[in-house]
Parts: structure tokens; C-alpha cells; sequence
């Protein structure tokens, strides 16, 4: 790879990690070339982009980010792969899928929503991050309630002095 293309790359990692709100890195070193195509196409599926990257140019590109990535550049050693997805969780979820066939891949780490999250030992608290639409069904759910026990509460009055 020449130093312009080297750099090219650079600014494209550049470019999508500023693009993007959830990031995860996963070790895919000892994938073969079929579990590798399922996990491609599992992310497709979910709506989650993975793209295999040289450590060397992520590392740099996060340093030229204006975003802290904190200790997340430490954790590229090995084979490493990025994951962007929109869903927080989508990415952790489909590394725990794999994970049950297989230990690979494995999280390094993620960068969610200005948090970072370094360690395999974080999957299941990744995993159970909520999108944006299950707290709004939530907080839905919590409104509703209150109103329904009142109405239902109203409705049994009724009932009781018909």
C-alpha cells in the first residue's frame, strides 16, 4: 500500500466513524472463509456494515478524529474487524449468536453514543442496550398505565351501581 493510498484510507475510516454513532470492533482472527460469509451475511441482515481493517490505519484515523475514543485504540491487536450499525445492540447480538458455535468473533471493544466499552466480559451488558423505539414503547407503555387502571377503575364503578 502506497503512502497515498494509506492515507485515502485513513480519511475514508475518517469519514465513517464521524458518520456513525455505534461502533464495535471484534476479533476475527481464526474465522474461515464460511463463517466469515455467515457473519457478513448475518450483519447484512440486520442492518449492520462490517468491514475488515489494518489496526494500524483505524488507530490512526481515530487519533485524527475529534471524538475520544479513549482506551478503544489499545485494543486493536490481531485481526480485526468494524462493525457500524444504527442499533446499539444489533452488533453485540449478532456476536453472541456466533460466540455460541464458536469463540470468535469476540468483542474488543465499542463506542456507543460517546461511551466507550472495552472487554470481551461486555457482551451481555451490550447486548441488553435498548434502541431508541424500545424506550419510547417503554416510557409508552409506563404513560399508558396509570390512565387505563383509572378508566378500568371508572368502568367498575359504573358497573357496580347499575
Amino acid at each position: 500500500m502506497t503512502r497515498e493510498q494509506k492515507a485515502v484510507a485513513i480519511e475514508d475510516l475518517k469519514a465513517k466513524l464521524a458518520d456513525n454513532n455505534v461502533i464495535y470492533i471484534a476479533d476475527i482472527s481464526g474465522l474461515n472463509a464460511e463463517v466469515t460469509s455467515n457473519l457478513r451475511k448475518a450483519c447484512y441482515k440486520a442492518g449492520v456494515t462490517l468491514e475488515v481493517v489494518k489496526n494500524t490505519l483505524l488507530v490512526k484515523a481515530m487519533e485524527d478524529s475529534d471524538r475520544n475514543y479513549a482506551e478503544l485504540p489499545s485494543t486493536l491487536k490481531g485481526n480485526s474487524a468494524i462493525m457500524f450499525a444504527d442499533v446499539a445492540n444489533a452488533p453485540a447480538k449478532i456476536i453472541q449468536e456466533f460466540s455460541k458455535k464458536t469463540d470468535k468473533p469476540a468483542v474488543k471493544g465499542a463506542f456507543i453514543m460517546d461511551e466507550v466499552y472495552t472487554g470481551e466480559n461486555l457482551l451481555g451488558q451490550l447486548v441488553s442496550i435498548k434502541s431508541k423505539e424500545e424506550v419510547i414503547g417503554e416510557i409508552i407503555g409506563l404513560l399508558q398505565s396509570p390512565a387505563q387502571r383509572v378508566i378500568s377503575a371508572l368502568k367498575n364503578q359504573f358497573k357496580d351501581e347499575e
